[in-house]
């Protein structure tokens, strides 16, 4: 009999997961991931993993399964609050899911299940895995879920092929409704529970409340830019053969517009940004365009359509490519036509890929709006997701 570790959120679709699991025949063992001790900030009455903890413990109890909690809120603090706040303090817009799904979730938590013995482990993730053979080796596939609404592929586009050997979605294939429906003809009693929002441990906080506590608020300057200058005109310019140009960020500076309010800090804010700037009177509302953390200021446009939300091309590092399919990698000199998202849910978009020795080059067939430095571009072929990295 195989044995599967599944970690246990408390949620609905990690319920059914175990369920489905023990019903297959699996030994399966139930286990609750602590991944923030609130007591660090004063977030208690926002983090309910004590409640959901005991909703795990209660199904896992009813499934007649082991269950245990596991701490895991040393390395979390460590590998994705650290990161999530030095990432912010260098005007970056960090993914942290992402980030706790490869560094924790598939790994310390993974190797603790193999520890404990287990063939697998599992989650509630709605997304799929199959294989395919290769070059005469088995290759993994990571595949979209069969809800498009509920789709999580883009959070586990950091994953391996070691790391996808030993993973089950078993919910992977279905729609949301028939999670529910399956939860409630079985007595599950977190079949009617909500979903979850966000990251645990920031609840309903506001982010820049939240970041406040490690970093401090600065006033600066709110500069906005009008939509027909100059450097919108060169960036027009470019020709779409040159996607090492239409990769570059727009460059801005405290002359090349006029000073329209004050802010707290520019690290708490994002590109494409709307709320918190408090600046009105303007015939369009304001979006963040760029942020300066090095001199403090925070750069805006009036309207969703102003020219500086939107550039037709990206750059990734080469030690930040990550290639889910490593049979598929580009080889510098190479490009291939994939469909890329930048951000969860976003819609896919047709794309071509360029690798060059300093790393890989996304460009868009039509421009994409709010591409920011340190989001994660993940790119697929149908329904497979092939690789990912980090936006520079």
């Amino acid at each position: 009999m195989k044995k599967v570790v599944v970690g246990m959120s408390g949620g609905v679709d990690s319920s059914v997961a175990a369920l489905l699991l023990k019903q297959k025949g699996y030994e399966v063992i139930g286990i609750f991931m602590r991944n923030w001790h609130d007591s660090e900030f004063t977030l208690s009455d926002e983090c309910p993993w004590l409640e959901d903890s005991n909703d795990a413990l209660e199904v896992a109890e009813s499934l007649g399964i082991p269950f245990q909690v596991m701490d895991l809120s040393v390395p979390y603090k460590q590998r994705i609050v650290d990161y999530m706040f030095e990432e912010y303090k260098n005007g970056n817009t960090p993914n942290p899911d992402i980030l706790c799904n490869r560094e924790i979730k598939f790994d310390l938590f993974l190797d603790a299940a193999m520890d404990l013995g287990a063939d697998f482990v599992a989650t509630g993730h709605y997304c799929q895995v199959d294989s395919i053979q290769t070059n005469g080796k088995q290759t993994f596939r990571l595949i979209s879920g069969a809800d498009s609404q509920k789709d999580q592929s883009y959070f586990l586009c950091q994953l391996s092929q070691e790391q996808l050997s030993r993973v089950l979605f078993p919910i992977g294939g279905m729609e949301k409704s028939e999670v529910r429906q399956i939860a409630r003809e079985n007595g599950i009693s977190t079949a009617e529970k909500k979903d979850s929002q966000g990251l645990c441990f920031i609840g309903k906080v506001r982010l820049p409340d939240f970041l406040q506590q490690e970093l401090q608020a600065k006033a600066g300057d709110i500069i906005e830019i009008a939509e027909d200058h100059p450097v919108y005109g060169a960036y027009k310019s470019i020709k779409d053969a040159d996607y090492k140009a239409l990769a570059m960020p727009f460059i801005y500076n405290s002359k090349m517009g006029k000073t329209v309010g004050r802010h707290r800090g520019a690290h708490f804010f994002t590109i494409g940004q709307r709320k918190g700037l408090s600046v009105g009177g303007t015939p369009e509302p304001l979006f963040v365009i760029a942020t300066d953390t090095k001199n403090n200021i925070v750069y805006t446009g009036q309207g969703e359509n102003h020219p500086g939300l939107y550039r037709k091309a990206l750059f990734i590092a080469k030690e930040d490519i990550h290639w889910v399919r490593p049979d598929l990698a580009l080889l510098p000199g190479k490009k291939a036509r994939y469909e890329t998202r930048i951000r969860y849910r976003q819609n896919l978009e047709e794309s071509i890929l360029f690798m060059e020795k300093e790393g890989l080059y996304i460009q868009f067939i039509h421009p994409q709006r709010a591409i920011a430095r340190g989001q994660f571009a993940a790119w697929y072929t149908g329904n497979e997701l092939i690789g990912s990295g980090v936006i520079q």
